[in-house]
């Protein structure tokens, strides 16, 4: 179960080489998430309307191994972006991918632009 851990990295925005046309905006649900697949990877995508920002990370929670964050609660934690797995309420910055309520491993955060109405997902290959 570790290797799928492996599998995601966290993405600097001035690293990214590639960015990957995921889908129309209006795929995303306002103030939730989605999933979409890359290269065997699935990533959740969020739609922060509140604050008028996207984010993404790995949809794997690291608690349980399931891919379910892309259907968890987004909010913030004192000013930080953040989503709740919906199995055990683990919150991670949306930012960072700062586990905020324990120790357990960051997640993988990618950054995201919208271009004429498409969300893209930065990857460093």
């Amino acid at each position: 179960m570790i290797s799928i851990l492996n599998t995601y990295e966290a993405v600097e925005p001035e690293k990214v080489s590639l960015w990957f046309k995921a889908a129309p905006v209006e795929k995303f649900p306002k103030n939730g998430g989605a999933c979409v697949k890359y290269k065997g990877m699935q990533i959740a995508v969020f739609n922060f309307t509140r604050e008028g920002t996207w984010y993404a990370c790995q949809n794997l929670c690291p608690h349980k191994m399931e891919m379910v964050l892309s259907r968890g609660m987004i909010g913030e934690d004192q000013g930080e972006p953040k989503v709740a797995c919906p199995l055990h309420k683990n919150s991670f910055s949306l930012k960072t991918g700062k586990h905020l309520n324990g120790d357990l491993s960051s997640i993988a955060t990618y950054p995201v632009k919208i271009e004429d109405d498409f969300v893209y997902i930065g990857f460093s290959e």
